[in-house]
């Protein structure tokens, strides 16, 4: 199992390598003075805004906010993880990448998950042949012949066949001890306990493996060709196979497309199978559970816009309030969730068939807005004309709200429930400190995803979701701002700067993202703007700072002339001039209200001291 690659390493790769390279290579670039400028590849727009500099090693988009280095790229564009994004860096290098060992791995254990991942990928193989090779092979392809599927989509998706019988997978193992173990561990085998023996879990059934993103087989969906039950089987849980984080497509759609906008999640395996084979190639589907914040959080680091599709029926529907109540708590500003109901008696395989791609994506594109969808479930029973009614909708709506991230749909959905309520947000906030004051039922919010992947590097899974742009504010003379940028092109200065610790009282725009930069240099020696951008990128706290450190760095060059170390000496001894006019302001205003402790009024007469001269 691969271990933590070295960040020495990832400095080396992104020295050798030439960003504009990487990013020329998707998009069409134009020189523009010292620089590259391009249509943005994030968004879409008439005018170039996308902008890459050689010198710096980064690209920057003036419109969408989108920047950082060539990792940064790769994982936005071409949705990598930050493992895969080295591995394809270092490809261009013509290096390998070494792996440091983790002091917390087990190397037995490690190994034995290395030997499943492989016991997995062989079921795979011999599940396509049978397909191919199996004397009962023409019940399997005449079944998904029926169901309208090609073999250039059966082969996309890896489908295969289990063929009748006890110990089909058994025997191509070679039915040894340690193979079977190890395929009991995988969930391919059950070991019988009556009869001390082991026969195989799928047995004549359409297999569809589940993929990993990387493509790695974690386990198998089963479907019986005739009305047998259970009309699905899926591999039970393993340490390769977790049914609440993986998605049935998700590697499918991501191999078809590297610019997936929207996910369409469905509930069957065979629903996605099928809309693929009508052009719809964004759909996955959960694996026999239902949708969990783990699956959303995972989706909305890939598109910003989740739909989810449910029969007409009210077994749909109550599926769609679970959906719902496990969204709120998880979606952000940028984000979008919606809500499509099919008619009665219709699925997405079977209406997709029925009517084709544009009219499917067409009821696609009616699906109600997670907001709208929430008002509307929430109405359904309570009367909204009388205060009663309002009141019971309140109780009910206002925990639900307040589970949510602080959004502007957060504020706009408490917008709309003091229009239905008559109240404002002050008596809401009422209500909604009363319900936590006495504990009021509200709905469990859905556990938090799992940060632990025993099987990926110690590193951000996937690029973080671009924030909306932030603007830096433009203080006098730019004092803060100049510091920041002089800090970007030049980390190693942060050395010889004051404590970050120093410039806390000032109250200058942008302030705070300064402080946060200076602390992070400070106390992480030899650090460049690549690693930063590496460690920042999965706090959800610094977001909004990387924002402003990319328009800063754009908006307040640091000229080659210009004796860096010196300049930057002389921004931050005027920030801490400003910084004892603030203490001054600050103890002053004080003394008016309150007595001073014996060290403020020392600290009072030292600042007094120091204006005078």
């Amino acid at each position: 199992m691969a271990g933590r690659i070295p960040q020495h390493f990832i400095d080396d790769l992104l020295a050798r390598i030439n960003i504009v390279d990487v990013v020329d290579g998707r998009v069409k670039l134009k020189r523009a003075g010292k620089n590259y400028s391009g249509l943005c590849p994030f968004h879409k727009e008439k005018s170039p805004s996308f902008s890459v500099s050689p010198d710096k090693q980064f690209y920057y988009c003036f419109g969408c906010g989108a920047g950082g280095n060539a990792l940064g790229f790769l994982m936005e564009y071409d949705r990598l993880s930050f493992p895969e994004a080295v591995e394809e860096l270092a490809k261009q290098a013509g290096v390998d990448v070494p792996r440091e060992e983790n002091r917390n791995t087990d190397p037995q254990r490690e190994q034995q998950l290395k030997r499943q991942f492989d016991a997995l990928e062989q079921a795979s193989t011999f599940f396509r042949q049978q397909l191919r090779q199996s004397p009962e092979r023409q019940r399997a392809v005449g079944y998904l012949k029926q169901r309208g599927l090609s073999g250039q989509i059966a082969a996309a998706f890896g489908i295969g066949y289990a063929p009748p019988g006890w110990d089909n997978l058994l025997q191509h193992f070679g039915a040894t001890e340690t193979a079977t173990a190890l395929l009991e561990q995988a969930g391919m085998v059950i070991h019988n306990e009556d009869k001390q023996s082991h026969y195989d879990r799928f047995r004549d059934r359409i297999m569809f493996p589940i993929r990993d993103v990387r493509g790695r087989v974690l386990g198998f969906g089963g479907r019986v060709l005739g009305d047998d039950k259970p009309k699905y089987l899926n591999s039970p849980e393993t340490p390769t196979f977790h049914k609440g984080r993986e998605l049935y497509g998700l590697y499918e759609a991501r191999q078809h497309s590297n610019h997936l906008d929207r996910l369409l999640i469905v509930e069957g395996y065979m629903d996605v199978v099928s809309l693929a084979q009508h052009g719809i190639h964004w759909s996955v589907a959960t694996l026999g559970t239902a949708t969990t914040a783990q699956h959303l959080e995972r989706l909305f680091k890939l598109v910003p816009e989740v739909i989810f599709c449910f029969d007409g029926d009210e077994a749909g529907r109550n599926a769609a309030r679970r959906a719902m109540h496990t969204t709120l708590p998880v979606i952000k500003d940028g984000q979008e969730a919606r809500f499509l109901f099919l008619p009665d008696g219709e699925d997405p395989d079977t209406l997709v068939r029925h009517e084709g791609e544009s009219a499917f994506t067409e009821r696609v594109t009616q699906a109600l807005p997670l907001s709208e969808f929430f008002f509307r479930q929430l109405s359904e029973d309570a009367d909204l004309s009388s205060m009663d009614g309002r009141a019971r909708f309140s109780n009910t709506a206002l925990p639900l709200i307040q589970s949510m991230q602080p959004t502007l749909l957060k504020q706009m959905m408490l917008d709309r429930i003091c229009e239905i309520t008559g109240l404002n947000l002050e008596q809401l906030g009422s209500v909604i400190d009363l319900h936590q004051a006495t504990h009021d039922s509200a709905p469990p919010s859905a556990p938090p995803a799992s940060t632990s992947d025993y099987y990926e590097p110690a590193r951000p899974a996937e690029y973080a979701p671009r924030a909306p742009t932030a603007k830096p504010k433009r203080g006098p003379n730019n004092l803060v701002n100049q510091a920041i940028s002089i800090l970007l092109h030049h980390p190693e200065l942060a050395q010889s700067a004051p404590a970050a610790n120093s410039f806390q009282v000032l109250m200058e725009p942008n302030i705070e993202v300064l402080i946060n930069l200076l602390n992070y240099l400070q106390n992480e020696p030899g650090s460049s703007l690549g690693t930063l951008l590496v460690d920042w990128q999965s706090l959800d706290e610094r977001r909004s700072d990387l924002m402003l450190l990319n328009e800063i760095s754009h908006l307040d060059p640091v000229l080659g002339d210009v004796d860096a170390g010196s300049l930057l000496q002389d921004t931050l001894n005027h920030l801490l001039g400003r910084r004892q006019d603030a203490l001054l302001d600050q103890l002053l205003k004080k003394s008016r209200q309150t007595p001073l402790t014996d060290e403020e009024k020392r600290d009072l007469q030292q600042l007094l001291l120091n204006r005078q001269h």
